[in-house]
């Protein structure tokens, strides 16, 4: 059956945070028909800027939805986020599979998903079927994808893992449009198209930032004793591991040695950390995280990002306005999809829905790209094996080809 056209299409932000991903789909055209987040000072923000329409809510399979074209939405990552402690029992974890429930349960035209490139391998792939399994027995046919955000026109190298799913008709995943460098793969997103803004792209037009105050969400406080002594020394682009020893923070010592000191898997680990960090202007900045503003120091400045500064390089407008202490407003941006990226998404499905055939082909994995590189850790190699075992040939071949 051929669709009439969508003229003004609607969607449902589950997990929605202070908004990034609701702001891309705003901007593309969408209507927001709800939002819903359970963290109090993540709601006043989208308030504050995006509407009344976001609920405080515990998301769960019980929760009562408008009817609405596509769902879209993060479920909580740092049970398997490289940042945290990877515990495959933690609870926030089940919401992958909430999340997929109650998409199967509504049944919207679409849906897009994202999350961190450790949902891939947390709990040596069972997310990715709790994910999976529900939308594709449904007749979702989805792409799962790790993407670079710098290759869609975000200046950061921030990987990261999305869905998009039609029901019971093939979505169109978005194609690369910035070519990027300055992180291991990010040049098989593209090299013939334009680059990806860079840090001083980013912070171009900002002023001075304010020392003490945080007006505009643009001051932050001055290092002293051996912090600044670190700053001084770490040129572009260096980390922790380019100073002197003596100089290390003992919390980096202990994550450093880690590997050595308490045996822990290597699937579990994450990577090695970089601690304090000096950006490079003439590229994309490292993944913004809530921990940006006490661990990246500005590229020119002996001195952190201010919150605006991680807001900018996130693609948040300055005229959005973040509710809470600096370390809430900070999580809330390090937590975001970067609105761009959202809005790159969001416009491809819009014209997806605007001329779609519902063809009524039964659910399927339409593709699966598991990394951003031409090798694979042992871990994600087994996943990727399960993924073509579980879904057929054609996720198989598309493994292989990348």
């Amino acid at each position: 059956m051929i669709e009439n056209m969508i003229e003004k299409p609607q969607f449902i932000d589950l997990f929605c945070g202070a908004g990034g991903m609701t702001l891309g789909f705003l901007k593309a055209g969408f209507e927001a028909a709800g939002a819903y987040e359970n963290w109090d000072c993540a709601v006043k923000t989208y308030q504050r800027n995006l509407g009344e329409h976001v609920r405080c809510a515990s998301i769960n399979d019980d929760l009562e939805l408008p009817s609405s074209t596509v769902f879209i939405g993060g479920p909580p990552c740092q049970g398997f986020s490289s940042a945290g402690s990877r515990r495959d029992d933690d609870p926030r974890n089940s919401l992958v599979a909430v999340y997929s429930r109650l998409i199967a349960a509504h049944r919207p035209p679409a849906f897009v998903f994202e999350n961190v490139e450790g949902f891939l391998t947390g709990a040596a792939g069972r997310f990715v079927f709790a994910l999976l399994d529900p939308l594709i027995e449904a007749g979702y046919r989805v792409h799962l994808r790790k993407v670079n955000a710098a290759n869609f026109g975000v200046p950061q190298h921030r990987k990261r893992v999305l869905g998009i799913g039609g029901l019971g008709w093939d979505p169109t995943f978005p194609a690369s449009t910035h070519s990027a460098h300055g992180a291991p793969g990010a040049s098989l997103g593209g090299t013939h198209l334009p680059p990806t803004p860079s840090v001083s792209d980013a912070l171009y037009g900002l002023p001075l930032a304010d020392i003490g105050s945080d007006g505009n969400d643009h001051g932050y406080t001055a290092l002293e004793g051996l912090d600044i002594e670190r700053a001084r020394r770490l040129k572009p682009g260096q980390r922790m591991r380019d100073l002197p020893e003596e100089l290390w923070h003992e919390s980096y010592k202990r994550r450093a040695f880690r590997r050595v000191m308490d045996g822990t898997p290597v699937e579990k680990r994450g990577g090695a950390p970089a601690g304090l960090r000096r950006l490079r202007a003439d590229e994309p900045s490292k993944a913004i995280t809530g921990a940006a503003i006490n661990e990246f120091l500005h590229p020119a400045e002996d001195r952190p990002l201010t919150v605006r500064e991680c807001a900018r390089i996130q693609t948040f407008p300055d005229d959005f306005d973040f509710v809470g202490s600096r370390r809430d407003r900070a999580q809330q941006i390090g937590n975001a999809v970067p609105p761009h990226l959202a809005e790159v998404i969001a416009r491809t499905l819009l014209h997806d829905l605007r001329g779609r055939t519902d063809d009524g082909n039964p659910g399927a994995l339409l593709s699966f790209t598991p990394t951003l590189s031409t090798g694979m850790s042992p871990i994600l190699n087994e996943v990727s094996r399960k993924v073509a075992r579980r879904y057929g040939r054609r996720a198989e071949q598309r493994l292989l080809w990348h």
